[in-house]
């Protein structure tokens, strides 16, 4: 199978799970926040509905500025979602044109003169697209279970969600 191709199938094994994170939090806590330093719960969940997008967009170049960490405040959650679901079409456009050779292609983080990283583009695409991904949705999950809003399962049960491999108990 094409380097491209296994990502995207786990990209799309993944999108409906981040999805439904998206759509637990409520519109009234886009502007809740765990800690002062804290990025708000609207400002975590639009950066996980880009994220995806964003990096697959940055992989198409062969070289980068560094990246602007500026985290928009959304006004509902329905812009979230709409993020998401742009950012979930643009990795299902891009991500297939790469074919191996590009994704073992030396990609690059430049400022100015100086190279600042570079490593293959599908080392780029499965350390940012996926496991930054992961881990700010694993971040997500923490703002939910504070403002007490029931935590989907991802890979296994949540304490508030079966999941698909776990079976419902029979009766006695």
């Amino acid at each position: 199978m094409p380097i491209a191709q296994s990502l995207l199938a786990e990209f799309e094994a993944q999108a409906p799970v981040t999805r439904k994170f998206l759509e637990r939090l409520p519109n009234n806590k886009l502007t809740w926040k765990p800690h002062p330093r804290s990025l708000t719960a609207g400002q975590l969940a639009y950066h996980l509905a880009f994220v995806p997008g964003g990096v697959v967009r940055g992989a198409q170049k062969n070289q980068v500025p560094p990246p602007d960490f500026h985290f928009p405040q959304p006004a509902t959650v329905q812009e979230v979602l709409d993020a998401f679901d742009q950012s979930v079409a643009t990795v299902r456009e891009v991500l297939p044109g790469f074919d191996d050779a590009a994704m073992n292609a030396t990609w690059r983080i430049v400022a100015g003169d100086q190279e600042i990283a570079a490593m293959p583009r599908v080392a780029f695409l499965r350390d940012i697209m996926l496991n930054h991904w992961y881990q700010h949705r694993g971040q997500f999950c923490v703002y939910l279970r504070l403002l007490d809003v029931p935590v989907p399962s991802s890979w296994g049960p949540s304490a508030d969600e079966r999941s698909v491999l776990q079976p419902e108990p029979q009766p006695a």
